[in-house]
This record gives C-alpha cells, structure tokens and sequence, in this order.
C-alpha cells in the first residue's frame, strides 16, 4: 500500500478490509443512469441470496454497487462505460463480496463472537476520519460529518457496517493467532525479493523453427490417436431466441432540450472536475516508533541534496520510507480531499517543478515535489449535451423493453409461443447456433448470464426474461450436444498445429543447448549468433521482472538467480520460449540489509498468511454453510 492510499483512507476513506468487508465513505453523487436495476422491476426489498437464513436484498447491492462504481469512476473518469463495468464485473464482484460478508457473520456467530456498542464506541472516536487535533470531534459533528456524505448516511446505517467489519477483525484474530513468521523464512524472503542480476539472454522461440516445419498425415494421425482427451468437445447447446433490443429502440427514442437541461442541472457535481496535481514525495516515517529527530536530520540531509539538483526520483527510490519509492516516489494526480492538510496545503502551494521544504504530517517528514497540475471546472453544458442526451434515450430504451418484455411475459407458455409473439410483434426470433459454456452466441455475443441459463434448462423448455448487454430475450433450448471425442476431420488444423509446435520447440531445445555448450568454451554474443538468435540484455533486475520476448517467469528466475556471475545456464525451457542466460553481474543482500528490512517484512509476511488462512478457513467454512440463490434475480443483476 503506498502513501497515497494510507492517506486517502485517512483523510476521505474510512477503510479496513479482511479481503471481505470495506465500509467507506461515498464523496460523490451517483445518478440514476448509472442504477444498473433501472427498469428491471426489483426492488429493494427482493432477495438476490440467503446465507444461514440472513437475505441479502436488492437494495443492500444497489448501495455496494454504487460505491464500488464511484471507485471505479475516481480511476477510469470518463473512460468508464458499460462495456468497461462489464469487464471487470463489478457485479459480480459485487454479489460476490456480499455472500462473503454474511458467511463471516455466520461463522463469527458459530465461535460466540461479538461486537459490544462499547467496542464499536471506542472504534468511531479513534478513526481519523472523527478526529480533530487528535481529539474526537463530537456527537453532532460526527453525525454532521456522515449527513454531508453523498448519499447521506445515518448513523446506525454506518456503525452497522462498522459493527460487521470489527466483528470479521475479532473473528480474523481468533482463527489466525497462532500462525508465525520465523527470523529465517523472513530473512529468506527479503534475499528472493531484493537480489538482483544483470543477464545476457538468448531467446529461441518455437517460431523460429516452425516455418519449415510440415507435419505427415502419419503423424498428424498419431498424435490425435495418442491424445484423444485434449481435444474432446465440451457439452454444447443451441438456443432459439426472441430478442426485444434495446439498442433498437434507442434509435427512435426522442429526448428534449428541457430533459437535458434538467438532468445537467439535476447532477452537476458529475460535471464538476476539481483542481488537481501530481506529485512525488520522500518519506520519512514517524509513526511506526522511529526517533523523531533521528529522521528529521536524516531528511534534512537529503532535503539539502534535493536543492543542490540531485535528481528527486533516484532520492526517492534510494531513501524515502513508503512503497512509491519504486515509482520515485510518484503519487499520480490527487485532489485536496484525497490527502491529510498538511501534504495537500504543501502540494497545491508548489508549482510544477517545485520542491517543499520539509512538510510534517501524522506519517512522517515528507520532502514533496509538485511535476503537474490540472484546472478544476465545470464542464458547460455543451461539451456533455450528446453524451447526456445518449444517455437519456438509453435510459428509455431499456425502460420501453421491459415494458414490452411484461408484456410479452404473459403471451409466452411453450417454444412455440416465441415464433408467435414474434410474428404479431414485429419482434425477430433468432438462432444461437451451437456454444459451449464459455462461447459466445451467434446474433448474442458473449453473454455469461444467458449462457449459464441455457446450460441448466431442458430441451424445449422455455425462460423467463433475461437480461442481456442490449436488451432482454427469451430462449428456449433447441438441441443439446453431448460431450464427446470428434473426428478427427474436425480437429484436423488443430492438431496439425499442435505438432507443428512440439517438433519446433524440440528443435529450439536441441539449438539452446548446443549454443549453452558452445558459450561456455568462448563468446556468449559469438554462440548466440552461430544459433541464429540475437541476445537481449537486462539491467539489474530483481525476481518478476517482465523479461524482453519472454514476460514475467519464475522457471527462468529459479535458473538464474542460482547462478554465479559469469555463469551460463543450461536450455531453459519456458511457456513461451526456450533461453539460454549468462550472468553478467549480480548483487546479493548485505547481512546489514536483511537485518534492517526484518521487522517490516516479517509484519508484511505474517499479515499475508493471517489473510490466506483466514480465506481458506472461509472457503471451507462456506460449503458447510446454507447459501441459497434467487436465480431470476441474478441473473437481471449480472446480465444487466
């Protein structure tokens, strides 16, 4: 976790999360174009799911989706689309994250544990978020302070959140307590994490060698004979579909000047960017027991470095106390609200180019330098006319197809009522064509919702509404294909290329090894080129290091890392390549440094097993448990 994110959780996030519970503080205003459940007919009250009895209901995920949203908007701002909270599946996430929350209060119920009002008490006053000048602000302000939010929260709203995240803390705890981080396995991990190599690669890639490459029949044949499973077929299923889209009727709808002008005056605040910098810092801790003047003459030091025009980001990388040291020390852009006054006062107060002196804060001594900064505003109503406007004729669109979609609800009894409605309809019945689970569907696209519906109905049996990416259809399923090995007629160009591939990575092995070989008795550069291969070098890099034609592999940072300087490794074989390395230079940790870095990591380390275990112990706990699902819901939530 960087600064950044400790400061924004203190400042304008109250946040804690076990992986399971995050309660916050909403800033900004949502507006209904973005209530993934408009025109669906839910309401708050339905149930999305049961766990242990305990509902969770359609208005709870309305307000955890659009948390989750207002996250997502502060990061992708005007780039966030439906397709982009498709792709993440936010509400998937969503639902998800609620069962989770509900299976911890089950489980923490099941151990007798329990949050007294005095221990939620103690938790309110000591939040940041509640304190002024390290003194709790009050009663009237704390509930003025959660009135302002946007929406407003009431207090028992809030402490009820806060009442399930202290209880999944107690209940961490007490499944956790007894797990340890030796001084060894810690002083080991600082070692993997911080040795560094600097390489000469040799990268020989199947295609290289596979352009020459022309399987026979013989042993196209062969390999099929001798790997049948590979290539049997999953289940598929085909689907006879009445679509009433969406994006259709869009088209027609009309939206007037006075419905824009209302919904931009209605929501203003979406249009409002406030002023923003970006800014790197260098961080001196103060909170974690570290002498205070101690490190204010260790800052000072380096502040005097910083005005002689030593470069801020290697400073930072070699000095500052926080994890954006890797990134120099860079924070990205930020607004006031996202940090504590005193770092934002600093900050906004520098222009571009700028440096602070030193700058006290709860964390520490930060020396800050402002690189960019960006005007606030109001966008005018002309710049998002079409883009309210498209919203508003969606918002129409989908609320004219449900109510086509009721309609059409009562008319449909069997497959044969599709064709009909249809027809009397000016609606279109249309084909799937064949799909496994994880297909797209012909006229469809890739739909999960609609997919998993189809999988779990019989043959001729007709759905209810399904909400899809453009609308919402009713299908019946029309064929269902077992599983089964194919013909090999079928797969034929498949496994022709899986041969392809094996005969040239066998190739790539037998020309790395010979290179290996002859690098070791002469010229690393000299072998690689009588192979045919041209070497990368790296800098000194550290174990995950995305590697040039290769990525990120821990098969070829177990072989180097083992190696001396000015070694050379065997063939290594990889998923996308076989490489032969040489080790130019390598640096090793100091006994100094693993002692120094010992108390951070081994706290990071046992903080990680506690939240591993604990998931675990939850995953295990949750198939023990009653959870329950209401299907039709679901599948409008996460297909809408």
């Amino acid at each position: 976790m960087t600064m950044l994110d400790r400061m924004r959780r203190h400042k304008a996030w109250l946040k804690w999360s076990l992986g399971l519970v995050v309660v916050t503080f909403i800033l900004l205003y949502v507006p209904s174009f973005l209530d993934p459940l408009a025109g669906t007919g839910l309401n708050p009250n339905d149930t999305i799911a049961t766990v242990e009895g305990q509902k969770i209901t359609v208005g709870t995920f309305q307000r955890i989706y659009q948390q989750q949203l207002l996250t997502v908007r502060q990061s992708y701002g005007a780039q966030m689309t439906d397709d982009l909270i498709r792709q993440l599946q936010i509400p998937q996430r969503v639902v998800q994250q609620l069962i989770d929350e509900e299976a911890v209060a089950a489980a923490a119920t099941r151990l007798g544990l329990t949050v007294s009002d005095s221990e939620l008490r103690e938790r309110i006053v000591r939040m940041p978020g509640f304190q002024e000048n390290g003194q709790f602000i009050g009663d009237d302000r704390y509930r003025q302070v959660l009135s302002f939010q946007r929406p407003p929260l009431r207090p028992s709203e809030f402490e009820e959140q806060l009442r399930r995240g202290l209880l999944s803390e107690k209940l961490q705890l007490a499944v956790t307590t007894w797990l340890v981080v030796s001084d060894a396995d810690t002083d080991a991990e600082y070692r993997r994490r911080n040795e560094k190599v600097q390489l000469d690669l040799a990268v020989f890639t199947a295609a290289l060698f596979s352009s020459g490459i022309t399987p026979t029949d013989d042993e196209i044949n062969a390999h099929f004979a001798a790997n049948q499973e590979t290539y049997r077929m999953p289940e598929k299923r085909r689907v006879r579909y009445l679509a009433i889209d969406g994006e259709t009727l869009r088209t027609t709808r009309v939206v007037t000047a006075t419905e824009i002008e209302a919904r931009y005056r209605d929501n203003v605040a979406q249009y409002t960017t406030p002023e923003q910098v970006r800014a790197s810092h260098i961080l001196f801790k103060t909170n974690e027991g570290q002498d205070e003047a101690a490190q204010r003459s260790k800052a000072e030091g380096v502040l005097a470095r910083v005005k002689a025009g030593e470069d801020f980001a290697a400073l930072a990388k070699q000095y500052s106390e926080d994890s954006s040291a890797d990134q120099g020390g860079d924070l990205n852009f930020f607004g006031r609200e996202a940090m504590v006054p005193e770092f934002s006062d600093a900050a906004f107060a520098l222009q571009p180019g700028e440096t602070s002196d030193l700058v006290q804060s709860q964390f520490g001594f930060h020396i800050i330098k402002t690189t960019e900064r960006r005007q606030g505003g109001v966008q005018p109503l002309a710049e998002v006319r079409a883009q309210i406007e498209d919203q508003l004729k969606n918002e129409k669109a989908q609320a004219e197809a449900q109510s086509i979609a009721d309609q059409v609800a009562g008319e449909i009894d069997d497959a044969a009522d599709l064709d009909r409605v249809a027809q009397s309809r000016g609606l279109t019945v249309s084909d799937s064509g064949l799909f496994s689970r994880d297909e797209p569907m012909a006229g469809m696209g890739f739909e999960p919702a609609v997919a998993a519906e189809a999988f779990t109905m019989e043959q001729g049996q007709v759905s209810g509404q399904l909400r899809t990416s453009r609308g919402i259809v009713f299908m019946t399923v029309a064929e269902i294909r077992a599983p089964a090995i194919p013909n090999i007629a079928e797969v034929r160009d498949r496994v022709s290329e899986d041969v392809v591939r094996i005969k040239a990575v066998a190739l790539a092995k037998t020309k790395a090894a010979s290179m290996a070989q002859a690098a070791r008795r002469g010229s690393f550069a000299a072998a690689a080129r009588s192979a045919g291969v041209e070497v990368k070098s790296t800098e000194l890099v550290t174990r995950g290091t995305p590697y040039a034609d290769v990525g990120v592999s821990t098969t070829l940072d177990d072989a180097v890392f083992a190696l001396a300087k000015g070694a050379t490794s065997d063939a290594i074989e990889t998923e996308s390549a076989v490489i032969v390395a040489r080790v130019k230079d390598r640096t090793d940790v100091t006994e100094e440094e693993v002692t120094a870095g010992r108390p951070d990591l081994s706290e990071e380390l046992l903080r990680q097993r506690r939240q591993e275990f604990f998931g675990a112990y939850m995953n295990k706990a949750k198939q023990k448990m009653r959870i329950t699902f209401n299907e039709a819901a679901l599948n409008t939530i996460i297909g809408g």
